[in-house]
């Protein structure tokens, strides 16, 4: 079996998978890094967004051995110890979770929405944005409004509200 080197979350990590393993599959049973969720095994709902090298991916799309030498962001890698990411804080504040099960999905692409979109996100980007991340769950009303907050509070400059960032 081929091994595989990454960082994940800041910590450097290498271990023996089949080539087959997806890397969602690594993230989870091999990591034991659970946030990281399997909503359809197609790559329709985003429930498994990581961020690969600083872009989002779904990780049920990918390959554990595509992402040798990768730097790999995960939920768990998002807060610093106690302290939520300003993003996080928003979903929370929002309500932008109800069963939570497309929240650590959501969160990430949120992330990669605001590097690529900016702070200043309109509902209608938002929307936009979010075509590949399903919640069956709500409306999305409180979900962009989140995002929208988040982004905000990320622009902020205050070093508390920048955690993680």
């Amino acid at each position: 079996m081929p091994a595989v080197s990454m960082t994940v979350n800041g910590k450097a990590v290498r271990a023996e998978v089949d080539s087959r393993t997806l890397l969602v599959q690594f993230l989870r049973e091999t990591l034991r890094l659970t946030g990281t969720h399997v909503g359809c095994d197609t790559s329709q709902c985003g429930a498994c967004v990581v961020h690969v090298d600083g872009v989002a991916v779904k990780s049920c799309a990918m390959l554990a051995v595509q992402a040798e030498g990768a730097e790999v962001l995960t939920i768990e890698g998002v807060a610093t110890g106690e302290a939520l990411h300003p993003m996080q804080e928003a979903f929370r504040q929002n309500h932008g979770l109800q069963c939570g099960y497309c929240t650590p999905g959501m969160i990430m692409t949120a992330l990669d929405i605001v590097r690529r979109k900016g702070h200043e996100l309109d509902d209608q980007t938002i929307r936009e944005e979010l075509e590949g991340n399903l919640c069956r769950c709500t409306g999305y009303h409180n979900i962009v409004k989140s995002i929208a907050a988040g982004a905000r509070a990320m622009a902020s400059g205050d070093p508390a509200l920048k955690a993680a960032e």
